[in-house]
């Protein structure tokens, strides 16, 4: 149904099957890729080189070839920067996450940055988010942050065509981490925890939310915030 979220979270699908997809396959995309890198031409773009790159470190991920994927993540990552590409850049942060390297708590919390920061294909934004909740302890307050805001995007971003799907993946999301978190199973529970946790404020858990980025990034910025800020669309 969607391209980027985990739906086994919340329909419970085994998580075996996606194994079942052949590592031959994901080898033949990758060589795909790497024959239609070698067609482009000298003067194709920047851009249009580095998101073929970005699809095949993707795929690397799912070969055990964590480190390279990564390196290809980073370096085209600043090229997205480069040409205020964000959504493209998000997209890398989610490989560097998927990396499992020394850096990629500090890559999902820029990610997130850009995904909240910048109005991206909200699915992405939720995606990045659900590995908050997937990385967070089920006591802790973070998850409902990231839940929330999740619901919160899909409601403010998603086109009309995908609102649907993408609010009821969202408020099923925000569902299992009020269980998880609080044992809630009713609705009286549900509304008393939203209100408890002011999760039906954006001016609250956005800013708890940019506390938990400001934990998973601490002080490895790649780029400055303030100066992104300024180009920011007018919409």
């Amino acid at each position: 149904m969607m391209e980027y979220l985990d739906e086994s979270i919340i329909i419970g699908k085994d998580e075996g099957d996606d194994n079942d997809i052949a590592t031959a396959g994901i080898e033949s995309q990758l060589i795909a890729l790497e024959d239609r890198y070698k067609e482009l031409k000298d003067d194709a773009s920047p851009v249009d080189k580095a998101f073929i790159e970005l699809q095949m470190a993707r795929l690397m991920t799912g070969l055990d070839r964590s480190e390279a994927s990564w390196g290809i993540a980073r370096r085209v990552f600043d090229v997205f920067l480069q040409f205020c590409e964000w959504e493209k850049a998000v997209d890398a942060c989610d490989v560097m996450f998927l990396s499992e390297q020394d850096s990629s708590l500090s890559a999902l919390g820029q990610g997130i940055w850009l995904a909240v920061t910048y109005p991206i294909d909200p699915e992405l934004t939720v995606a990045m988010l659900q590995h908050i909740i997937e990385e967070t302890p089920d006591d802790a307050d973070g998850a409902a942050v990231a839940a929330a805001t999740a619901a919160y995007i899909a409601d403010l971003r998603a086109d009309e065509d995908n609102k649907d799907n993408l609010m009821f993946f969202t408020n099923q999301m925000l569902g299992q981490v009020s269980r998880r978190h609080s044992d809630v199973d009713t609705q009286k529970q549900f509304d008393s925890w939203i209100e408890k946790l002011e999760l039906n404020d954006p001016s609250k858990f956005l800013v708890r939310l940019r506390n938990v980025v400001d934990v998973l990034v601490q002080d490895d910025w790649w780029f400055d915030r303030e100066e992104l800020q300024q180009v920011l669309p007018v919409n």
